[in-house]
């Protein structure tokens, strides 16, 4: 679940808000109404980090990873042949 509330309202509670991060939550900081921060876990910050260096062209493969068995899925997404775009039928 997602909790938004303003600068002054976090500061005012950030200890609470940490408990709620810690539970599972995750909080927005919102500015005159503007979503300006987030407080996450650690693990949804790494996820972000992953995302964000596998870029838009990353891929299945480039996301696969930080789990027991995964180093075999991205292996076997790598391996696997691509081809151009699919042929569309035709449905008229």
């Amino acid at each position: 679940m997602t909790i938004a509330m303003s600068v002054a309202e976090a500061k005012a509670t950030l200890s609470e808000r940490i408990r709620d991060v810690e539970k599972g939550e995750q909080i927005v900081i919102t500015r005159h109404g503007k979503s300006v921060a987030a407080l996450v876990s650690p693990e949804d910050l790494e996820h972000l980090k992953r995302l964000r260096a596998a870029g838009p062209q990353g891929g299945l493969a480039s996301l696969a990873g930080g789990w027991e068995g995964s180093d075999e899925l991205v292996g076997a997404i790598e391996a696997s042949p691509r081809g151009g775009r699919r042929a569309t039928p035709n449905l008229d």
